[in-house]
């Protein structure tokens, strides 16, 4: 089905949850996972350590991943250098009354560019 998960965390609550989801479709297809997040490395590379950390004994096998970029262009570039099969994302992060309104901004984004599936859980 599937032999390499791509997710994106900013280390917030929602992306937990599609990390989380992203672990039980990699355990389910025997697919590897990468969690990547996008920005300055201190932070970001914190987020992708502490989900790693957190599905350490999944049985998955997870490779991390901090790119110093604009978070779209980080999840698209990637996706398509690196072969992946699948890309899961949460649905949106935003907060406050725009989040009812809308898929958030970085997943509308990245549908329109993505080279591969894409699954959208929703974390809202």
């Amino acid at each position: 089905m599937y032999r390499k998960i791509l997710v994106g965390t900013d280390g917030s609550r929602t992306a937990a949850k599609a990390v989380e989801r992203s672990v039980e479709v990699a355990r389910s297809s025997g697919a590897a996972l990468t969690i990547l997040s996008a920005g300055r490395p201190d932070k970001a590379g914190a987020a992708v350590e502490a989900a790693a950390a957190a599905h350490a004994g999944s049985g998955v096998t997870i490779d991390t991943l901090v790119v110093d970029a604009d978070a779209v262009a980080a999840l698209v570039d990637t996706a398509r250098s690196g072969g992946y099969d699948l890309m899961v994302m949460g649905n949106r992060g935003m907060t406050g009354v725009s989040r009812f309104l809308r898929l958030g901004s970085v997943p509308n984004k990245v549908t329109h560019q993505l080279p591969c599936s894409m699954l959208i859980v929703k974390t809202t």
